[in-house]
């Protein structure tokens, strides 16, 4: 453990120059910052929630950005269709033979933005893509490159023209993240530096190699047996929660999946690398627990009409479940 705490040690330095790298765009929002982070280090995906103008969309450029990576932005709208995503094959009639093109997946970062604005059939061709890295392109199956991360935006208040997610993508997302707005001093800085000054440039600081020793040594980063069973229980009270004696049965229609509980340590494992600890605490597991788990519980008709949110699902198991 003290070797993997003095490794650390030296590698947070490399997450140093990534924070500062995207705090040259976006000011404040910490958690968007160390969820992008967190997400990067494990290889999750992410699904980022938020209201128009709040730099959601800024945030993941700026993080590609600070990457020896290829990025790639892609609009999604009602009319997209799969092969806009993944590719299709060409016919070449000078050579009577089928040639593939490569879609905008075959990059290392992509931003889905608004990513509920295209229909299922779109995001049924990003499930492969997601979980197994790799697509199919006729009778092909191409390996996407690496490291291959999916950032997606999406907008909670407008309805009209959006499609919800099906609950089988919205499970690939290992967090989802709530962009609030920023604090009264956090918008007189957001004013002045975007309404008065060019925008910053920003350079490449972490190459994918680098990449893969923080998230090796993410991996390695120390949890007790003791916290692997919190987790469980945690998950395991989304599912059952009247045999954790939490009276919150009625509100659940759905718990949450396994990939809940292997996310959930991960998350937490990568979080405590950040605070720049070789071992995860229980403070780890709650603090990743509402990013983890709130887009993976699937509400009830009673929660829905008393206003119950999965987020306050979360916080009444995290108080009911024993900390070890």
């Amino acid at each position: 453990m003290d070797d993997i705490k003095a490794l650390a040690a030296e590698k947070i330095q490399e997450i140093s120059r990534i924070r500062e790298a995207v705090g040259k765009v976006i000011v404040g929002q910490k958690e968007l910052v160390d969820g992008l982070i967190i997400g990067l280090l494990t290889r999750g995906h992410i699904l980022i929630e938020g209201v128009p103008g709040l730099a959601k969309t800024s945030a993941v450029k700026a993080l590609a950005d600070s990457l020896h990576a290829e990025f790639k932005r892609i609009q999604f709208t009602p009319d997209l269709l799969p092969a806009d995503l993944i590719g299709t094959e060409i016919y070449r009639p000078e050579k009577g033979e089928f040639a593939i093109k490569k879609g905008p997946l075959f990059h290392n970062i992509i931003l889905a933005d608004e990513i509920n604005r295209a229909p299922s059939k779109v995001q049924s061709a990003l499930l492969e893509a997601m979980q197994e890295r790799q697509v199919t392109i006729g009778d092909t199956t191409f390996k996407l490159p690496h490291p291959f991360l999916v950032l997606a935006t999406q907008n909670p208040i407008d309805q009209e023209g959006t499609y919800p997610l099906p609950e089988a993508q919205v499970d690939r997302f290992m967090l989802k993240l709530i962009v609030d707005y920023p604090s009264k001093q956090e918008e007189k800085e957001i004013m002045s530096r975007i309404g008065f000054s060019e925008p910053a440039d920003i350079s490449a600081v972490i190459s994918p190699a680098q990449l893969d020793e923080l998230e090796k040594l993410v991996k390695s980063v120390y949890m007790d047996e003791r916290l692997k069973d919190y987790i469980v229980d945690i998950v395991m009270a989304t599912r059952k929660p009247e045999d954790y004696g939490i009276p919150i049965t009625e509100y659940i229609q759905f718990g949450a999946s396994p990939r809940a509980s292997i996310y959930l340590s991960l998350a937490s494992r990568a979080h405590a690398f950040l605070q720049g600890r070789a071992f995860v605490t229980p403070q780890d597991i709650k603090t990743m627990a509402k990013s983890v788990l709130r887009h993976r519980i699937i509400l009830s008709y009673e929660a829905e009409a008393e206003g119950i949110s999965s987020d306050d699902i979360v916080g009444r198991i995290l108080d009911g479940v024993e900390v070890p």
